[in-house]
């Protein structure tokens, strides 16, 4: 590597500290580390910042250094000069890559985020009587950063993410950043780590913003403090099949959500929930586990980490959002794309019987994007779709979705936001 720092050149409209790169020779010094200091006060033990190259456990390590202190609300402008990060672009997975910098703020119950800090990336302290540990006070959001074959980079409607964050804010009693205080926070953390943004066709940036109750609380309370926290990883297929279809099995015994529950929102507990019945079904040699409405136990709601559409012809079903099912922006996106190619998109209750009777089936998400199934495995019986090959309507929503997230076809709709 020739040098550690994440950007060659830092443009902003207010100074801003900056680290300097790293000379060759002082690479042999990291074998040394100092402490790392995320705050004025506490010193954190150093921690080191792992880079893959043909696999996971590549051999270069780069030591963090101090954080940049910015404002949440500066309009900075990065631009990275140096190469991309040396990765294997073409074998990317779903996994963590550590990159090079995180953002956090923090607020006081009953106050609003205002000033925040660029950090390199690394572990954080907080108290073991932390709301979120104690109690699960805590929300995340998931977007994406693409690297256009133009050069540009671009984000996919992420004023969707902030809004649908501070819906959840108010349902698990938390403060939240404003829709332009997260709109600017996530394009510094995305603009700060630019090198690990994946060349054009190769990928994308995740982007996983955190809200949590970080304050010690005993009782059950809303916390006293909250974090606002985005990370990055470069990303590729969700599911190891890629685009080519899986294969789902229904889930009869254990419930994702319920009425009058925090299904409809991004808690982290509704991902805690799945976890046994998603770690049985992969055991099984399933890819995801598709969950029924806890009351009469035969409607849809969703698969552990998207949204499900069932196609009969030229009608598009996908469960109604009522509380028990994240309103989806990938999903959203869907139903416009769809509507605009001359599809009928219902929104309602869905069927075992309706969706084992389908022409196609396929899931929606940031993480999947849309993601063909080939079977359906329900009470023990298998049900196959599309002879193991993409349907043409998921094949047709594919294609119009990631082309317009990659700046190969018009934005028309106002949904992509250029970072530059």
């Amino acid at each position: 590597m020739e040098s550690c720092s994440a950007m060659a050149k830092i443009n902003l409209n207010q100074p801003i500290l900056s680290p300097s790169p790293l000379p060759r020779n002082t690479i042999s010094n990291l074998l040394h580390p100092s402490p790392l200091f995320f705050s004025d006060r506490k010193p954190f033990p150093s921690f080191f910042l792992k880079l893959q190259k043909q696999s996971p456990l590549a051999d270069n390590y780069i030591e963090a250094t101090p954080s940049i202190k910015c404002h949440a609300t500066l309009p900075g402008i990065y631009s990275e000069a140096s190469t991309l990060a040396d990765i294997d672009w073409d074998n990317l997975g779903f996994g963590l890559i550590p990159t090079d910098y995180m953002y956090m703020m923090k607020c006081a119950r009953g106050e609003g985020f205002s000033k925040g800090e660029l950090k390199r990336y690394g572990n954080i302290e907080i108290s073991p009587a932390a709301g979120v540990l104690n109690y699960g006070q805590g929300l995340f959001e998931g977007l994406k950063a693409y690297r256009t074959r133009d050069g540009n980079i671009v984000l996919f409607r992420p004023n969707e993410n902030a809004l649908r964050m501070r819906a959840g804010a108010e349902r698990m009693c938390m403060p939240a950043p404003t829709v332009d205080q997260f709109l600017e926070t996530v394009k510094e953390t995305v603009l700060a780590n630019e090198r690990w943004i994946p060349p054009a066709g190769k990928g994308s940036l995740y982007v996983r913003p955190l809200l949590m109750g970080s304050g010690s609380v005993l009782g059950i309370a809303p916390a006293p403090e909250y974090t606002f926290l985005i990370y990055v990883s470069p990303v590729g297929n969700y599911f190891k099949e890629g685009l080519s279809p899986i294969n789902l099995v229904i889930e009869n015994d254990f419930h994702r959500a319920s009425p009058g529950g925090t299904g409809g929102v991004k808690t982290i507990g509704n991902y805690a929930a799945v976890l046994k019945a998603h770690t049985a079904a992969k055991a099984k040699g399933y890819s995801d586990v598709l969950y029924l409405d806890c009351v009469h136990k035969k409607y849809l709601e969703e698969v552990s980490s998207c949204n499900v559409f069932v196609v009969k012809g030229n009608t598009i079903c996908t469960p109604a959002i009522k509380g028990t099912i994240l309103p989806g922006i990938t999903r959203k996106s869907i139903i416009d794309i769809a509507r605009g190619l001359g599809f009928e998109v219902l929104e309602q209750l869905v069927s075992v019987d309706e969706l084992l009777n389908a022409d196609e089936v396929f899931c929606t998400g940031t993480a999947v994007v849309v993601s063909p199934v080939g079977s359906i495995t329900y009470m023990d019986e298998r049900t196959a779709f599309g002879d193991g090959k993409v349907g043409r309507v998921s094949q047709q929503l594919y294609t119009a979705l990631t082309s317009l997230q990659m700046g190969l076809s018009e934005d028309q709709k106002g949904w992509i936001v250029k970072l530059k």
